[in-house]
């Protein structure tokens, strides 16, 4: 996993090597092991490595295939890279490395834009044509690994993360008003393309740009599972499902070991990750380095769930390894994570990613995570309702259980200048749900969640804080073919037994029971749970700023209310209102944004 930038002109101007450089730069954490830069006319490419297959400078990238006339740069990782090495050299190509980053390239050069049809794993990809001019970008299936543009008259930037586009220079800062609507109604999620800032997109999940020297560009979405019930499994039986998920998810976890560094696993000790752990220890994987972390008690509110961690690391003989967070300030750790974030990120286990992964960091490169099982299999409380409304009706369903404010609810918080016309993540949500290829109101509800609150929201935060100290995070769950069969599965099978039923269930041929019958956990962070002390100290200077008295987002009575009963309101899915605004300015300020 690294991080890649770049820059394409398009206004018959050389690229800006030292702006690309500067992106690159801010961008170490990612890749702390290796860097370049490549440039040609128009077009610039920029990189930083971190070291996981091939560790030679072989596969030091840009990856310049002169053969081909393309250049590329890669963040990510190519699971069937061997594979398609396999195969391309039978179809006449030759390799001067052993690293999936030049197999990306010359499957690129082989079958072109439907390249990304043959790459099983997770990726963000730039490729540059040396004969026709042109630039591709392409980013994997779920949108696992990020890529960010800014387009101006005339050029188009593009990185692996936010943060990296505004040391470019250039990039127009003003909030765009629907992404702010969709932050504070969608529960911090701001689907693609747009981001907070209106200078800064994002290219959606599954998708293939193509930029050409004329100013043009095109897109190619390759990738979007039915959530139907195919055919050719009508006469499953329950067991027939338990059984093909199994092996499904086996094969994934398999995958995701493919390394040239040792790989861990991330086990909170929920059904998930110790799912995870039980299968990499079913394909033969000892002393497997497995890492928790816990947070002491803070106001009778327990901060750990090391029983359920350690019962799985003693049941399968792994080498773990407990981080247990003292009661203490809690602050420096929080600010580290907000510069970390590449968009503002409300939840709180953002900073026990963190110093998670900043431990775990010291031991491995890689690990393996549970992130998706919820989403990909109706873990989450949401879903049951949905279960007892017709499609048209999933839309009212949906947004009493998952919306933070309504069009009025913003029209409370916000300065009127900063109002969008009309309600933009209810009719984003409501256009989404509508779609055809989802065959009940909870299919609807699941592929929403797979494909939009997945990527920005859990696999986002998972990346942006691993990432931040150079540490690969690989979540099997989210593995393009496990997530087409089980969006095929009956939904009933799935909200079986409160949620993740035929989860569950295979989860009970190989793990403790006390793992699977248990109330379903989180990474609990007691000492930000409530808004008190350091912290409203904290959420109280952000929103007193000056840079945030310039932007006058909020209505001030509105903002004066919340801090005179900082925990009295609360969303739907218990986030505190409060902490959302604060979150907002304190990552606006974190990166300079005036």
């Amino acid at each position: 996993m690294c991080g890649l930038a770049g820059e394409f002109r398009r206004d018959g101007s050389r690229a800006d090597v030292s702006a690309v450089e500067r992106m690159a730069a801010t961008m170490s954490d990612r890749g702390p092991d290796d860097s370049g830069v490549w440039s040609q006319g128009p077009t610039a490419l920029g990189h930083r490595r971190l070291k996981i297959i091939d560790l030679s400078a072989a596969s030091g990238q840009p990856l310049v295939d002169p053969a081909a006339g393309l250049t590329g740069v890669f963040n990510g990782c190519i699971y069937n890279y061997r594979e398609l090495r396999e195969e391309l050299q039978a179809k006449g190509h030759r390799f001067f490395s052993a690293g999936d980053s030049e197999v990306v390239v010359k499957a690129y050069a082989e079958w072109g834009l439907d390249f990304v049809d043959h790459l099983v794993g997770m990726f963000a990809v730039a490729i540059s044509e040396r004969h026709t001019g042109r630039l591709v970008l392409a980013r994997d299936r779920l949108g696992i690994k990020p890529l960010y543009l800014a387009e101006s008259p005339g050029v188009v930037r593009f990185a692996s993360t936010l943060p990296a586009l505004l040391a470019g220079g250039g990039v127009d800062t003003g909030i765009d008003p629907v992404a702010l609507a969709h932050y504070l109604s969608f529960h911090s999620i701001v689907p693609p393309p747009r981001t907070i800032l209106r200078g800064v997109a994002k290219l959606p999940p599954a998708t293939v740009r193509v930029y050409e020297p004329d100013g043009s560009s095109r897109d190619r979405v390759y990738w979007d599972p039915s959530f139907t019930r195919a055919a050719e499994r009508a006469g499953w039986s329950e067991r027939d499902w338990q059984d093909a998920l199994l092996e499904s998810l086996t094969t994934a976890v398999r995958r995701r070991m493919v390394a040239d560094v040792p790989v861990g696993v991330l086990l909170s000790g929920g059904l998930d990750s110790s799912l995870v752990v039980a299968l990499l220890a079913g394909e033969g994987q000892s002393g497997l380095a497995t890492f928790s972390i816990g947070f002491d008690a803070v106001g009778g509110r327990e901060g750990d769930e090391f029983v359920y961690s350690d019962l799985v690391a003693k049941t399968f003989g792994t080498d773990h390894h407990q981080l247990r967070v003292p009661t203490g300030d809690l602050l420096p750790p929080l600010e580290a994570a907000v510069a970390a974030m590449s968009e503002p990120m409300v939840s709180h286990d953002c900073v026990a990613f963190w110093l998670l992964s900043q431990e775990v960091a010291r031991h491995v490169k890689v690990v393996q995570s549970g992130q998706g099982a919820d989403e990909i299999l109706g873990g989450y409380h949401w879903y049951p309702p949905l279960a007892g409304v017709d499609r048209d009706r999933a839309l009212e369903t949906y947004a009493k259980a998952f919306f933070d404010r309504d069009a009025a609810g913003l029209a409370r918080v916000l300065n009127p200048a900063w109002l969008a016309d009309g309600d933009p993540a209810r009719e984003f949500v409501a256009a989404h749900l509508g779609r055809p290829g989802a065959a009940t109101a909870v299919d609807a509800g699941l592929r929403l969640d797979t494909q939009v609150m997945l990527t920005d929201d859990p696999v986002k935060r998972v990346d942006n804080m691993t990432m931040a100290h150079g540490l690969e995070a690989r979540v099997p769950f989210l593995d393009h073919e496990f997530v087409e069969l089980a969006a095929s599965c009956p939904p009933e099978l799935k909200l079986a037994q409160g949620g993740k039923g035929v989860l569950k269930e295979i989860g009970r041929r190989v793990l403790p029971h006390e793992v699977i019958d248990r109330p379903k956990g989180y990474f609990p962070v007691p000492g930000l749970t409530h808004l008190e002390d350091k912290l409203l100290d904290r959420v109280r200077d952000a929103l007193t700023a000056p840079e945030a008295r310039r932007r006058d987002l909020f209505r001030a009575e509105y903002v004066d209310a919340l801090l005179a009963d900082p925990n009295a309101e609360l969303t739907p899915l218990n986030g505190n209102k409060l902490w959302q605004l604060g979150l907002l300015e304190m990552w606006l300020q974190s990166h300079g944004i005036d």
